[in-house]
């Protein structure tokens, strides 16, 4: 059966098409492409891996036209700006309140 297995950076795209038996698992097809030895900071612990954009488990046997994709961990999210900024304006409003209040 035909399966591609994919993996992209933010700079380049990896797609192996490859010819597989049947029965393949996703962690399999991913050892036949060599992308584990030209990209080693994939770890199959912490990197999730799909098929066609959906999550699966490691071991899932996959069908004729499959493409295994390898997941990058993304960054955490940054804090929303503005979010940021308004806790900063409650807490310098906060503290010149109480500055008042004991001047006062």
């Amino acid at each position: 059966m035909n399966i591609t297995v994919a993996y992209a950076l933010p700079t380049e795209q990896t797609l192996e098409e490859m010819e597989v038996p049947d029965g393949t698992t996703a962690e399999e097809a991913i050892a036949m492409s060599h992308l584990l030895e030209k990209y080693p900071e994939i770890d199959l612990t912490v990197n999730k891996v799909g098929v066609l954009g959906k999550l699966v488990a490691i071991n899932n046997v996959l069908r004729d036209g499959d493409r295994v994709e390898i997941y990058r961990p993304l960054p955490k999210k940054p804090r929303d700006a503005h979010a940021v900024d308004d806790k900063k304006d409650r807490i310098r409003a906060r503290k010149e309140s109480r500055q008042s209040e004991v001047e006062g």
